[in-house]
């Protein structure tokens, strides 16, 4: 575990020719990781290189945010892909943005799945050991970010099992269910859109205190990073009001 104030990550890199996703260059100087997409869900070969450019300039640690081969569905659909065609597909995103970042001076620094891949890693020993055995095949020193949920006991055990070390995420701007899971997006109250309670919840998360879940429990996340998203001016607002919250939780301890 990393200790406190967290490492903030985003996902980068999500544009695709003309279209452009995400306010990367806002967003960009106030995270510390950059989960930067590797083509299959988004991105291109020029998106791909802009974005890691951008990272160099901030002082940013690129991860590696591969998915699923289905860009039209913005990766966020699950696929029938065998446990081998995960670990390759895998293995082929990392290579791909690890050539951009040799080339930029850069290296791959982690590796987060992304969207359907990243829950179904979560909920699926076999998927989970798929990616970790790409990992493993790629650099074996690169940790793999997984979600935070109440118990993590068995996420752990696979991973020492195969020797990966894990950074587990935790989310500021989501609902979180008694397990420790995400509430759906398609439940109501899924996502936080109050700056107050985004910045509330990252603070907790950060000092180890408890959320609500949505059944009421009270819920502790062991987080070593914390995603935040910044898709349009009021994301950006809170991501800044988080970086400036948490920095100045570290300079008090």
């Amino acid at each position: 575990m990393t200790s406190r104030p967290l490492l903030l990550n985003a996902d980068m890199g999500e544009s695709f020719g003309p279209w452009v996703m995400g306010m990367d260059h806002e967003v960009m100087p106030h995270v510390d990781l950059a989960n930067v997409a590797c083509g299959f869900h988004a991105s291109d070969p020029d998106v791909i290189r802009m974005t890691v450019r951008l990272a160099a300039r901030h002082g940013v640690r690129v991860g590696a945010h591969p998915a699923y081969p289905d860009m039209v569905g913005f990766g966020r659909r699950s696929l029938a892909c065998s446990a081998q065609e995960v670990e390759n597909l895998v293995l082929y995103q990392l290579g791909a943005l690890a050539g951009v970042c040799r080339a930029e001076g850069l290296e791959v620094s982690y590796v987060k799945p992304h969207g359907a891949l990243y829950n179904d890693m979560a909920r699926d020993p076999e998927i989970m050991g798929a990616v970790m055995r790409a990992i493993l095949a790629f650099d074996s020193s690169l940790p793999l970010m997984t979600m935070a949920t109440r118990d993590t006991s068995a996420v752990a055990e696979l991973a020492a099992d195969h020797g990966v070390t894990l950074w587990f995420e935790a989310f500021a701007d989501r609902a979180y269910d008694g397990a420790g899971r995400l509430v759906s997006r398609r439940e109501p109250g899924a996502v936080h859109h109050d700056p107050e309670v985004i910045v509330d919840q990252a603070l907790r998360i950060a000092s180890g205190k408890p959320l609500v879940a949505s059944d009421g429990s009270e819920l502790i996340l062991a987080a070593d990073t914390l995603c935040v998203h910044g898709d349009n001016p009021e994301s950006i607002a809170a991501v800044k009001a988080i970086r400036e919250a948490l920095d100045r939780l570290g300079a008090m301890e």
